[in-house]
């Protein structure tokens, strides 16, 4: 082993991951995705939020390493803390003066309890036609894909028409804090020359009609403004009047906050997707009112519905630590997602509606981002989806959470949610995402391995 990553100047410590000999190896992609998907879910790489309980991520980042390793391609890892690793590999393409793309997943995942569950959330199982295991949608499934794929090419000897950077990144879950952000500020000379990137949630179906699907490719999400409310006040004994209660102060704002209905606000991106559905389904839009629209999506207008403007969810409470004293502070956490171009008078609205005795602070404060529908990779999304459904009409639209993208765009590059995939009309994939029973169809990680497969050959 070396003690540097190659193409890496930063004086931060890492370890490169040297090839070794290959075995007996499946031809194609399409055949061994939903093995490396079971595998990745079979590790539990749950990411708490608290470096003390979070587990997995260095387990998952060897194992794509061996992956990698097992036909010949080296890799770098790296941690930002024990066990928060994130991983790095460069496959060479044929135009070196081309800028390199980067293609990025995320190896952790949000907990899960399999009480809860039809399946053990770790199993890895397949039942039903489904791959089922926390993870699934989010991210592994997109992770499996890639990985099929870059070790069929070294399988066939087939080179990318330019050089491909692939990370695999820990903590995407909890802000990218000790993950992508990490690798950033550590090690940004593998990015070098980036200018576009591919990750997850987006390039996935939504069916209009037995011929006409929309697949959502992601070009917005909105910002992270995640925050902590502290009410102050007299302490003092319960019996006795308190008219400076900070419980009270915190418990009215936190309500002002849960009631107000941010104003309908439609960026370019949401506007060409109602745009798009309107068409499709034969509905007018009404800018101002939007959800006639979004109701056509069925399970899916709950996710799309928080794009057409910002959004701000109380989360958690905390106060006190007898019944009978009435404590000097309460806090609160608050979830909110500004819209792109839209952050100063959001954050505005919210200490208007906390009131001036509350203080803001934030646990993690990141910026929307958006990005045009348009250029030479976008036209590469487009084609290899039509190319294997006829049926396609791929489309722009706004993420409802947050991704990777955003420690990305601190070095300039523009950021596309790919992660094909062709999915059941009847299946609600939006509530999967950290939901129970989250699961992927096998057709659908095929799909999506043909799909990538014909659009890095373009790209």
């Amino acid at each position: 082993m070396n003690d540097v990553a190659p193409q890496d100047s930063s004086d931060e410590g890492g370890t490169v991951l040297s090839t070794t000999d290959s075995g007996p190896i499946p031809a194609a992609a399409t055949d061994e995705v939903v093995r490396i998907c079971q595998e990745l879910l079979r590790i539990d790489s749950t990411n708490t939020g608290d470096n003390d309980t979070s587990v997995g991520e260095r387990a998952a980042a060897e194992y794509v390493a061996a992956q990698l390793a097992e036909v010949g391609i080296d890799s770098f890892l790296t941690e930002s803390a024990p066990g928060r690793a994130s991983l790095l590999a460069r496959i060479p393409g044929a135009d070196a003066s081309r800028p390199p793309l980067l293609v990025h997943g995320h190896l952790d995942v949000v907990p899960a309890d399999p009480s809860e569950w039809r399946v053990h959330p770790f199993s890895g199982e397949v039942r039903d036609g489904y791959v089922w295991g926390r993870g699934a949608v989010d991210m592994k499934d997109f992770d499996a894909m890639v990985l099929a794929l870059v070790r069929q090419w070294r399988r066939t000897g087939w080179v990318p028409p330019r050089d491909i950077v692939l990370a695999f990144f820990a903590d995407e879950e909890a802000g990218s804090t000790y993950g992508a952000h990490h690798v950033i500020e550590h090690h940004a000379s593998w990015f070098e020359g980036v200018t576009e990137a591919i990750g997850e949630v987006g390039g996935y179906s939504v069916s209009v009609s037995d011929d006409l699907r929309l697949y959502l490719i992601q070009t917005a999400e909105k910002g992270l403004n995640w925050m902590r409310l502290t009410a102050r006040g007299a302490p003092g004994h319960g019996s006795m009047v308190h008219h400076d209660n900070a419980v009270a102060a915190l418990c009215r704002a936190v309500a002002r906050i849960s009631a107000h209905e941010f104003p309908v606000e439609l960026t370019p991106t949401v506007r060409r997707f109602l745009d798009e559905v309107s068409d499709a389904y034969g509905v007018p839009l009404d800018p101002e009112k939007p959800e006639q629209v979004i109701a056509t999506l069925g399970p899916m207008a709950r996710a799309i519905g928080a794009t057409v403007r910002n959004t701000a969810n109380p989360t958690m409470l905390s106060a006190g630590y007898k019944t009978n004293v009435v404590p000097g502070e309460a806090h609160a956490t608050v979830d909110g997602r500004a819209l792109p171009g839209h952050e100063d008078r959001f954050l505005a609205e919210i200490q208007r509606l906390a009131g001036a005795g509350v203080e803001i602070a934030y646990e993690q404060h990141q910026p929307a981002l958006e990005t045009d529908f348009n250029g030479p990779l976008v036209d590469a999304m487009a084609e290899s989806l039509r190319h294997y459904d006829a049926g396609a009409r791929p489309v722009p639209y706004m993420m409802f959470g947050g991704t990777d993208g955003k420690a990305l765009s601190r070095l300039g590059i523009r950021h596309f949610g790919f992660a094909p995939l062709k999915l059941p009309a009847d299946l609600d994939f939006t509530g999967l995402f950290h939901g129970v029973d989250e699961r992927v169809p096998v057709d659908a990680l095929r799909f999506g391995v043909q799909v990538l497969e014909r659009f890095f050959a373009h790209c």
